[in-house]
Parts: C-alpha cells; structure tokens; sequence
C-alpha cells in the first residue's frame, strides 16, 4: 500500500504530465498554423507521450491500493513568436519536470518505498533524455538559422 503522502504526490505530478501533454499539443497547433507541419507532428507525439507518462502513474498508482485523481489542469501558453521561443519553452519545460520528478524520488526515498523509487527512476532517466532532446533543437535552431528552420522542419516531421 503507497502512503498518502507518496499518493498525493503521484497525483500531483499526474496533472504536471497532463499539463506538459497539453503544452506539447498547444505547441504543435502554433506550429501547424505557422507551416511547420514537420514540428507539429513532433509535437503532438510529445503530448501523446505525456499523456502516457499520466497514465502509468495512475495504473502505479491503482496497483499500489491508492487511487488515480485528476486535479484541476492550468490552461497553457498559446502562441509563441517563433519556433526557437517554443523550443527554448519546451526545454525549460522539460528541466522543471525533471525537478518536479527528483523531488518525488526524493519523497520516496524518505518514506524507504522501494517499489516507488524504482518506478521513479524509469522518468528519471527519460528526462535526462528529454533534455538533451530539446536543448539539441534550441541549439540546432540557433546554430543553423532561421535560412534552415523549413529543413529542420521537415527532419523533425519524421519522428518515429
């Protein structure tokens, strides 16, 4: 059995997946209207990969004998000025995440459930990932100029 307090944390990094899903998605709507069908499409994989991350927390959570509960989600931003501010949003994004999951480790860690950090450690991992991810975008967007953003468009387009 998880305890409250690991409970109420799980929960609340539910809605933090659900938040990033939803960012991720408003990101890619930006980006379609712009013409970046290529990022769109990156986009709203990330979201559907977010949403996925809220939906292994629930079923730990279930399996554990605690229960599941959606908090109230924030709207998010909805337009950005340009494909790098999105990126570079998404990265700071992504390093809050990461804090947000060390911090529930850290919980976990404190109350000795073994089963909880284990789980954790899988996001902690994916978010050195994500990271590297999103900074390696804002670098190659800045590295290679807004004369190249169509092409890395279409490169990111292909996302598996």
């Amino acid at each position: 059995m998880i305890s409250n307090k690991l409970q109420d944390a799980l929960n609340a990094q539910i809605v933090s997946e659900i938040y990033s899903a939803n960012l991720y998605l408003s990101m890619s709507f930006y980006f379609e209207k712009e013409g970046f069908d290529g990022f769109s499409t990156w986009m709203k994989k990330q979201s559907a990969e977010e949403m996925d991350h809220a939906y292994q927390m629930a079923s730990y959570l279930i399996k554990r004998g605690g229960d599941a509960v959606i908090n109230q989600i924030a709207a998010v931003r909805q337009t950005w000025s340009s494909p790098l501010e999105a990126f570079e949003d998404a990265y700071k994004h992504e390093c809050h995440i990461s804090k947000l999951i060390d911090n529930l480790l850290k919980e976990a860690q404190e109350e000795g459930d073994n089963a909880t950090q284990d789980f954790l450690w899988t996001f902690v991992r994916e978010q050195v990932e994500e990271e590297a991810t999103a900074s390696g975008i804002v670098d190659r967007i800045k590295k290679m100029g807004d004369s190249a953003i169509f092409n890395l468009d279409e490169q990111y387009g292909r996302r598996a």
